[in-house]
């Protein structure tokens, strides 16, 4: 059952230290940063550039994009610490329990976003950018007027968008002076809509479980139009699209890889079934490596994009053609 406390709004708060400032820059959380690594490889992979992402590049780009990320997280939980109050989990966090200073959490999130953004700048003009795209998506998404988060749909594919801008910012780490095809990040976009989607609905399905339906919009104003039926229909809508815009890369950068396709598929449908579980951890991404299931899947798919990488198939490029059979002639 949903706690009462929740039911009330916000529960007394006790003055903020200095831990409390650390704690809402989720560094926890930089296991997210994992899909800045394929932009990385496949920069190298599809480019062959000269060696010139060198450890400290790599290094500053990494930090460049936690400080950034970190800033994200400041604002988000500053700004959502009373919606936060009526989630079952959420309600746990440092800004709903602590009573924080206003003052010192901007200054905070503008010291994280001018160190990100410093980096930034001895990284390339692409990364550089993106960096800045990065900051702007976070205010979009955050910050009233806009506040993308209560809009129906929008809050999904505006908190994804975060998907292809870390695929950016790991292939210009590696190739500075280029970006990366459109098809990859389209498919990056739907496939990070689908995980955000599948979110959406274990939240749903978790809370209205617990008798917590009448709370979800006030938690999030979205979720004043969601069900779990859209958002089921919303995760298949978003995961065909990441498969037809990773089909189209596919078969103009690498043909090889279409093979990987049935293993992606696989993938998908596991987070899929971990979004429909009660408790799910779908709900907590950053919990998502508990999943032995979808580990094995995700393993299983790196691996065989691995093997890929290195294995050639001319034959492919025939197959590609277009032919017919002639059947009574």
């Amino acid at each position: 059952m949903i706690d009462k406390a929740m039911t009330a709004g916000p529960i007394p708060t006790s003055r903020g230290r200095f831990r409390d400032y650390v704690a809402i820059a989720r560094l926890d959380h930089m296991t997210k940063h994992v899909f800045i690594l394929p932009g990385m490889i496949l920069a190298y992979v599809l480019l062959h550039p000269v060696v010139q992402a060198g450890p400290f590049r790599i290094f500053l780009g990494l930090l460049s994009a936690v400080a950034i990320a970190s800033a994200n997280y400041v604002i988000n939980e500053w700004l959502d610490r009373e919606f936060d109050a009526y989630h079952p989990l959420k309600s746990a966090r440092t800004a709903v329990h602590r009573s924080l200073s206003a003052p010192i959490i901007y200054a905070e999130y503008m010291l994280l976003v001018i160190a990100g953004l410093a980096l930034a700048m001895n990284l390339g003009i692409v990364f550089a950018w993106t960096a800045i795209a990065f900051v702007l998506s976070g205010l979009v998404y955050n910050v009233m007027p806009v506040r993308t988060k209560d809009r129906v749909y929008l809050d999904v594919l505006s908190e994804s968008i975060n998907n292809p801008i870390r695929l950016m910012l790991g292939w210009s780490m590696i190739a500075p002076h280029t970006v990366p095809p459109v098809s990859l990040l389209l498919t990056y976009w739907m496939g990070g809509a689908f995980l955000m989607a599948a979110k959406r609905l274990a939240e749903y399905r978790d809370i209205t479980a617990r008798g917590g339906a009448e709370l979800l919009p006030r938690y999030r104003r979205s979720f004043g139009r969601y069900t779990a039926e859209n958002l089921a229909v919303s995760c298949l809508l978003y995961a065909i699209l990441s498969a037809f815009f990773l089909a189209v890369f596919l078969i103009k950068y690498r043909q090889e890889y279409i093979f990987a396709l049935p293993l992606i598929a696989v993938l998908f449908a596991s987070y899929f079934w971990l979004a429909m579980l009660p408790d799910s951890v779908a709900a907590r991404p950053e919990r998502l490596f508990r999943s032995r299931r979808l580990m094995l899947a995700s393993f299983v798919v790196v691996g065989s994009l691995t093997v890929l990488t290195f294995v050639d198939m001319p034959f492919l490029n025939s197959l590609s053609e277009p032919s017919f059979l002639r059947v009574g002639l």
